[in-house]
Parts: structure tokens; C-alpha cells; sequence
């Protein structure tokens, strides 16, 4: 008989990191307001959250993030300039991101890492279960990854992480999750993680990609937990206890992913994940792909 746990309806999205493979345009903007395309990164990751029925936001900051705030916020000289232009298009575009979610913000203070950043998150999350998206991860609307994740959480309790399989030489770049199959075929029950280990030591291929659905006995765990890896609080350390007991806060199931993932955390993926989406506009798409295969042949 399937059980019915907690509905969610918070998701938290930290932002506070400086974005220093960005420099020297991360400087004066946060990473997460660069564009893709023609909209932040950000604005895709809280869509997301909303898309799946998470309409509470709450994003994690630091210094220099205001920015973030003022994207989500009302403009309203910007409105009425807009408005009496009669530009109705650009208008709807603006007010967009101010009517998408309910939006609430709060600062890291000390960057010391993701599981501390999760950690902030406790008073307003309270004792729900709920979403944690990370803003490097840009996931296509097309391939609900989320959603799937808050169903399979609604149904067996604990937490769930999103998975993806990677060759072994590149599974060092990630915490990665020793797996048992369920009756599920894109469902695993996760009995172990591992935060960044080398080909040799990695116990799958299943490499942990930013999207959490976490119990909130996790907040209990992260207060316990020492700096690892990098001298940082590491979420993946507070799962693998989770894992480990599943008394404490229920199972940990991994959905693995075999959707459209854009990596917008490395300069050169996030000029990929820019080519790809603007291909595939419908405004941009016809007019662009035929520059870039003009351009592909000039140049090879």
C-alpha cells in the first residue's frame, strides 16, 4: 500500500557563491544574473521550482547579490516607461519574474559551503519537507525532472536526489551514490555517497546533479556536521548519513536523469547551454542555426 507523506511546497535555491570562474564579469554581478540568452540563469532554476507546484522560494544570498532581489522585485519606472510606449510584450517580459513565486531571501554570511548554505534555510523551512535546486544546473522544462522527484518522495518519505550517469573519468567532478534497483526504472534506493571520489575509489557512475528533495531531519544532521572535503560543511556527507540509517529521516531514493541537463557553472558549457537553447527558440532558432552552420563551415 502506498503511503501518503507531507505535500511540498518550499523549494530553496542557494546563491551565494562568488563565481569566480566567471571573473572578471562576476566582479560587480552575480553569476547567477548572467544571461542565458536573454534571461538569467536564475529566472530558469525559479521557474523550475514553480513548474513542479514549489511557489515559496527561498533564496540563500550573500554580499553583493542584491541584484537578485531587484530581478524578482517590481520595477515600477521601468513598467511605466514600458506602459506608455505601448511595448505590451516587453511589459508582460518585466513583470514576468515579479509575479512568478513567492519569493524570500536570506544571507550565508560565511560561504562555508553547501551544506551550511541548506543549513540557513531551517527557520524558514521548518519541519517540511522540501526542494533544493542549485543555479549551475539548468534543467530543460521539457524533461520534468523535479516534479518526478517531489512524486517519488510523496510516496516513499525521506529524501531524493537527482542522478545522472557519467563516464568514469569524469565522475570525480561529483559526489557520487552507490545504488540498489527498485520495481521503479528510473528509481534507486541510494545506500552510500561519496563526495568527489577518483575513478578507482567510485562505487557507480551515478553522479549527483543539483536538484535535492530532502526530509528536514537534515537540518539536525548538518548541525552536527564537520567541514570535509575542501574545508566546506558538504551536504553529500550529511545524505550519506541518511543513507546509512534511514531511522533518522527515512530512505534516500535517487532518480536518475536522462533528460536535457545545461551545465552553466563552467565557461565553456555555459556557452554551449547558450547555442543550444537559442537553436532551439522559435524566434531565435531558424535565423541562428543558419549563421552557425554559415560560420561551422567558414571555419573548418
Amino acid at each position: 500500500m502506498t503511503q501518503s507523506h507531507p505535500r511540498i511546497s518550499k523549494a530553496v535555491i542557494p546563491a551565494a557563491g562568488l563565481g569566480t570562474r566567471f571573473l572578471p564579469a562576476t566582479k560587480a554581478t552575480p553569476k547567477e544574473m548572467l544571461p542565458v540568452v536573454d534571461k538569467p540563469a536564475i529566472q530558469y532554476v525559479v521557474e523550475e521550482a514553480v513548474s513542479a507546484g514549489l511557489d515559496d522560494v527561498l533564496m540563500i544570498t550573500g554580499r553583493n547579490k542584491r541584484p537578485l532581489e531587484d530581478h524578482f522585485d517590481r520595477n515600477y519606472e521601468l513598467e511605466s516607461a514600458l506602459q506608455k510606449k505601448g511595448d505590451a510584450s516587453r511589459l508582460a517580459k518585466v513583470q514576468e519574474s515579479s509575479d512568478l513565486a513567492t519569493m524570500h531571501y536570506v544571507r550565508q554570511g560565511d560561504p562555508k559551503g553547501l551544506g551550511h548554505a541548506v543549513l540557513c534555510a531551517a527557520p524558514h523551512v521548518g519541519h517540511e519537507p522540501f526542494a533544493v535546486l542549485l543555479g549551475d544546473d539548468l534543467i530543460d522544462p521539457r524533461d520534468p525532472l523535479l516534479k518526478r522527484m517531489v512524486e517519488v518522495q510523496e510516496r516513499h518519505g525521506g529524501s531524493v536526489i537527482a542522478l545522472m550517469e557519467v563516464e568514469p573519468e569524469q565522475i570525480h567532478l561529483y559526489g557520487c551514490a552507490a545504488v540498489d534497483a527498485t520495481d521503479d526504472g528510473d528509481v534507486v534506493k541510494v545506500h552510500d555517497l561519496v563526495e568527489k571520489p577518483s575513478a578507482a575509489d567510485a562505487p557507480s557512475n551515478y553522479a549527483i546533479i543539483g536538484r535535492y528533495v530532502l526530509d528536514p531531519h537534515i537540518f539536525d544532521i548538518l548541525r552536527k556536521t564537520e567541514p570535509g572535503r575542501g574545508g566546506e560543511i558538504q551536504l553529500t556527507d550529511a545524505l550519506q548519513q541518511l543513507a546509512a540509517d534511514e531511522k533518522v529521516g527515512g530512505p534516500v531514493h535517487g532518480v536518475v536523469f536522462k533528460g536535457r541537463r545545461y551545465d552553466t557553472g563552467d565557461r565553456g558549457d555555459y556557452l554551449r547551454a547558450i547555442v543550444r537553447l537559442a537553436c532551439e527558440r522559435e524566434d531565435l532558432g531558424p535565423d541562428f542555426r543558419t549563421w552557425l552552420r554559415s560560420y561551422v563551415a567558414e571555419e573548418m
